[in-house]
């Protein structure tokens, strides 16, 4: 673990990928170029708020994926087909977040 540049407190946080900084002296020397509500940070929340749903919806899928594979026979077992359903389910709400996100 680095010492902050600063206040030599431990620190895992980099500025500029090589020098160490705490996340209290990170925020007193970053000015608060944007007034709160402006076009830019609404535009940094969509994005955050898109990016989480998009990943929402892949691990979802990856999740669906791997329920179907672990039937071999293809003929699942009755426990098996609400596991599937679920499995739909849960990446069809995650699909619809994520186009939600898209649209603001």
């Amino acid at each position: 673990m680095a010492l902050c540049t600063y206040c030599k407190t431990e620190t895992l946080m980099y500025e500029g990928g090589d020098v160490p900084i705490c996340i209290e002296c990170s925020d007193a020397r970053k000015p608060n170029r944007y007034p709160a509500g402006s076009e830019h940070e609404i535009r940094t929340i969509l994005h955050q708020q898109f990016v989480i749903a998009s990943e929402r919806a892949r691990e979802a899928a990856e999740f669906f994926d791997a329920t179907v594979s672990e039937i071999p026979s293809g003929m699942p077992h009755p426990d098996g087909v609400q596991r599937i359903h679920s499995a739909s389910h849960k990446a069809s709400v995650a699909r619809v977040e994520m186009m939600k996100a898209t649209t603001g």
